[in-house]
């Protein structure tokens, strides 16, 4: 036979066995008991917290022969039947595959037809928010007014698909995301059913890795069982095979950002990806991992919402002092941008070593927490009692370093095409195109050797492209049009600490300070 997976091998046969759903259970059994039964129910939450389990449970419980307090006895020939999948009294559709008008044209023929046993037909439809507009239409009045033997129940999860006057005809439950407590008390009773043996510290990652999914913590242990096979399950086992990273290097992490040492963490990241880890994993654990740190720092009861263990706990609280609110609160915001992008960028690592750089460098950015940090930065350079230049002190506000501006001595004479090409400088640049009318964006006209108009960049792409022959042509052209002569123009690339005056004077500040005449 065949090997069944877990959460298809244990999923629950009544009531008392789902987990995490009380305020569900409570209410449909009850409804079960007094008779008073609804005709359309719409099943709403995340996956894997349970919702086609309970319709089916409740399509065994209306028609079972000898409910036990509104459970399914699970014995009689009618529960039996329903369990085997081989009764016509409850019918399950997947809307993602059936979404036509024609299939729900089907199901509303088929209701016409009373039940050969038992006492109601159930049709559940999955994944009914892929139903077409034609399709929700013609199930629109069969669920509004269903014949008394027949039960709707609709599954989904994004409700907010669902017309409203489908809506307003069913009674709506929502699911919620089932805690990690539940979730590992569960894994622990099937772990014992199937003879495993694991540690407490491993079933409760794998409850955390669900994310309030009890089945996809079983398909997560499935897959940690099957690698193990026969042996232990222990955490490190756990995180090598969910590419998981442990707290201790998330420490070691924090420490190289708060030194601002960006080839730490590079260094760090590298060995994360060597050793195997999924990047959308680590910018998901990291992500928790700050929150747990805000946590401990925000709260005075942190053990209780924060699931690590002690001696994990007292790094964190040991962390947590190093770190204002607002600094956390700004790795959080930086690595949750991260979180939705990653999923589907097709170079993570990039992506992962760009968030790791702004982490270290604030400067990058300007937002509120941004300018916090950098202040921090600031004071805690004061406080140790680092000199801070005046050029640190600007990289920390985010602002350009103002240098002392030195006297420009003007050159004795300013030929009369280079003053007529300065004084229509925008003009000249507006009447370039594409790269050409980039580069020059860049430049400074300045007064060259033998009186030429001198083009000051900074860029080696601005160079290359302005010394490029058809580049060249075109700007003298546009030239033409506002000097009557011919310039003859040259192109220099200067380094940024460069600072002489004959490379840094702007002809256009010139020609500010000089009264051109011109004759009509």
């Amino acid at each position: 036979m065949s090997y069944t997976a877990l959460y298809r091998k244990f999923r629950p046969t009544d009531f008392h066995d789902v987990k995490g759903q009380d305020h569900i259970v409570t209410t449909l059994k009850n409804q079960i008991k007094s008779g008073r039964i609804g005709h359309a129910y719409l099943f709403c939450g995340t996956r894997g917290t349970g919702k086609t389990t309970i319709a089916k449970i409740l399509g065994k419980a209306v028609n079972c022969e000898h409910p036990i307090d509104g459970n399914p006895c699970n014995e009689c020939e009618t529960c039996r039947s329903i369990q085997s999948g081989a009764s016509m009294n409850v019918i399950e559709i997947d809307a993602a595959s059936n979404n036509g008008v024609d299939n729900i044209r089907e199901i509303v023929e088929e209701v016409r037809y009373s039940p050969t046993e038992g006492r109601f037909k159930v049709y559940i439809i999955d994944e009914v928010h892929m139903l077409s507009t034609g399709a929700f239409n013609a199930l629109l009045k069969t669920l509004e007014e269903p014949p008394s033997y027949v039960i709707f129940i609709l599954a989904t999860t994004e409700a907010h698909k669902i017309p409203i006057t489908i809506l307003s005809r069913c009674q709506r439950y929502d699911f919620k995301r089932i805690t990690i407590d539940t979730i590992s008390d569960r894994l622990k009773e099937l772990i014992k059913a199937e003879g495993v043996e694991a540690e407490e510290k491993a079933i409760r990652y794998i409850a955390r890795m669900g994310d309030g999914s009890l089945r996809d913590a079983l398909s997560l242990l499935d897959q940690c069982i099957a690698f193990y096979y026969g042996q232990q399950l222990t955490y490190d086992k756990v995180l090598e095979v969910l590419g998981a990273v442990d707290i201790e290097v998330f420490a070691r992490l924090l420490k190289a950002i708060s030194q601002n040492d960006v080839g730490e963490c590079m260094g760090i990241l590298e060995e994360l990806i060597i050793s195997g880890r999924e990047l959308t994993q680590f910018t998901v654990d990291f992500t928790w991992y700050l929150r747990n740190l805000l946590l401990v720092k925000t709260s005075e009861n942190a053990s209780e919402a924060v699931e690590v263990s002690t001696e994990n706990l007292a790094l964190l609280e040991e962390q947590a002092k190093e770190w204002s609110t607002d600094t956390l609160i700004r790795f959080i915001r930086i690595f949750s941008d991260l979180s939705n992008q990653i999923r589907y960028a097709s170079q993570k690592r990039v992506m992962v070593e760009v968030a790791l750089i702004k982490l270290c460098r604030p400067q990058m950015e300007k937002s509120y927490e941004d300018i916090l940090e950098r202040i921090r930065q600031l004071e805690a350079k004061l406080e140790n009692g680092v000199t801070v230049t005046v050029s640190e002190k600007a990289a920390i506000k985010g602002e350009p370093v103002k240098r002392e501006e030195k006297p420009i001595e003007l050159p004795k004479a300013v030929p009369e095409d280079l003053k007529l090409a300065a004084k229509n400088w925008s003009n000249i640049v507006a009447a370039t195109t594409g790269i050409t009318k980039v580069s020059l964006g860049n430049a400074r006209p300045s007064i060259g050797n033998n009186n030429t108009l001198l083009l000051v960049v900074t860029d080696e792409w601005d160079l290359e492209a302005l010394t490029k022959e058809a580049h060249m042509q075109e700007l003298k052209s546009a030239i033409a049009r506002f000097v009557p002569k011919e310039v003859e123009v040259t192109v220099k690339l200067i380094t940024a600490d460069k600072d002489t005056a004959e490379e840094t004077f702007d002809l256009r500040r010139i020609i500010k300070n000089i009264d051109i005449e011109y004759e009509d």
